[in-house]
């Protein structure tokens, strides 16, 4: 089975085609700039050959149109026509509480997605038009939406529920849903094949560390808390977003200021985190620079994301009462070693200890901790389109079997 793996944002419209047989990306690409002048496809073989074209992507049926041609390109392409993929999968940022695993994209479902756009204004709706603009070129061929919130549907209603008025929550569904499900989903999965235990004894904490952060404490292979909460806003201070704050700094701030509603969201959102902290950037690589000649700002912003992270992962071994397992994923969890040694330093009473120099190693699956460590430090590569192409290929076969089981 071939399956399409694809991510739909506002401008852009990431996509993989992924052979099930071995697990492999036969072709890895990205459309830019959709709705805007100059749009760009680039498009990577699994050799390495590459193609680059810019062109116009007015909206996202064109882009996708672009696509069909780039993966049957004769040069560049991978597959003679569209009837070779087998199946799509999409990924849909936020699918409230109804959905607690991926689904089979039905008219039902496509409804859910849609009544779900106010939770997720950014990426919902961008999600349902890269749904609708494989719809109309691919008719026929079976697609799955597989939700990031639906991985942290296990948590339990006192760990997802905030202390306001509780109709509020009736009226509106306000609660912690969590993000980034499907690479903790496939982290956790590699570090419980990588401690060789029954799934059900495993206690882990993965970290999702990137320009956007989350962390999530996983029993028995099961998200039992997040620190992403109602939006991606919450939890540990990241690349531009400034993470859990005191409530009241945001009227606070936007009567001072005389900021409207979008405006303090922006400023949350897009001027926070170490940015707002460091003044220099939202990129640790030149964090880790400008600290390195003298820079206190940027160190101060680097120290403060280290000691939000080594936080909760003193608070998520108290909720799991105990901690087989750290994970470190994501592009600064996988590639940042100095980030990791911030993170971990000054908790060698858990009985955590990492070996310097595995802990240099970047990008790479690899056990960093020392054999002595009572806590193994894992550094996994996320994967979120295999995870997303593993649930598409598991729905469309059950479908096809549960049709095929039918009297006609």
């Amino acid at each position: 089975m071939k399956v399409l793996v694809i991510n739909a944002g506002s401008s852009s419209l990431k996509y993989q085609l992924i052979d099930m047989t071995t697990e492999s990306a036969l072709a890895v690409g990205l459309c830019e700039r959709i709705g805007i002048t100059d749009s760009i496809i680039t498009q990577k073989r699994f050799d390495g050959k590459k193609l680059e074209k810019t062109t116009d992507f007015p909206n996202h049926k064109v882009a996708m149109e672009e696509v069909v041609k780039s993966l049957t390109d004769p040069e560049f392409g991978v597959i003679k026509d569209m009837s070779e993929i087998n199946a799509v999968g999409h990924r849909v940022v936020h699918g409230g509480e109804k959905f607690t695993s991926s689904a089979l994209i039905d008219e039902d479902v496509e409804k859910s997605i849609e009544e779900c756009f106010d939770l997720a204004p950014l990426h919902n709706p961008p999600n349902m038009m890269g749904i609708k603009a494989c719809q109309e070129l691919m008719p026929g061929v079976p697609m799955v939406a597989v939700f990031d919130t639906a991985f942290h549907m296990t948590i339990p209603k006192y760990a997802y529920m905030y202390a306001l008025p509780y109709e509020l929550y009736e009226k509106y569904g306000i609660r912690k849903y969590g993000f980034h499900g499907t690479s903790h989903m496939y982290v956790s999965r590699r570090a419980i094949a990588m401690l060789g235990k029954p799934a059900e004894e495993t206690k882990i904490i993965t970290c999702h560390l990137g320009n956007g952060s989350s962390i999530t404490a996983v029993k028995g292979g099961k998200s039992v808390d997040t620190t992403m909460g109602f939006t991606p806003l919450e939890g540990v201070c990241m690349g531009t977003r400034c993470g859990s704050i005191d409530p009241a700094v945001v009227p606070f701030i936007m009567e001072k200021e005389n900021l409207s509603t979008r405006e303090i969201d922006t400023l949350m959102n897009k001027k926070s985190g170490v940015l707002g902290i460091s003044g220099v950037s939202n990129d640790f690589r030149d964090l880790d620079e400008a600290a390195s000649k003298g820079n206190e700002r940027a160190n101060l912003a680097l120290e403060i994301f280290a000691y939000k992270v080594k936080k909760v992962i003193g608070e998520y071994t108290a909720v799991l009462d105990g901690v087989d397992a750290i994970v470190f994923t994501a592009g600064i969890g996988e590639n940042s070693a100095s980030i990791r040694k911030r993170i971990l330093s000054g908790l060698e009473n858990f009985g955590i200890k990492i070996d310097e120099e595995k802990n240099k190693i970047r990008g790479q699956e690899i056990d960093i901790s020392t054999p002595d460590s009572k806590v193994r430090v894992f550094v996994i590569p996320t994967n979120e389109e295999l995870t997303i192409a593993r649930d598409t290929k598991e729905i469309v076969e059950t479908e096809a079997k549960l049709r095929s089981s039918i009297p006609v």
